[in-house]
């Protein structure tokens, strides 16, 4: 990954982001020395999202198993026989 201070982020935006676009990699943007903000193309950022949604489902599926809110697979198969009928 490329570091770019913000200086170089005022000063190139639009060379910053055609490199962003060919390279699909992102850049870090620093301020004062410390990490500030990241810049990615909209295709990598709309399947970061994607794989977030994905992600936080699962996590959340876990956390239903951990806390014993789980059914049957019979129990299972009622309630959702009632919803296909």
């Amino acid at each position: 990954m490329r570091t770019e201070l913000v200086t170089t982020l005022k000063r190139q935006a639009t060379t910053l982001l055609s490199d962003i676009m060919r390279d699909k990699e992102s850049i870090l943007i620093t301020q004062h020395g410390l990490p500030s903000a990241y810049l990615v193309d909209v295709e990598s950022y709309d399947l970061l999202q994607q794989r977030m949604i994905i992600l936080e489902g699962i996590a959340r599926g876990e956390a239903a198993v951990a806390e014993g809110r789980v059914s049957s697979h019979s129990e299972a198969k009622t309630r959702l026989g009632r919803w296909l009928k």
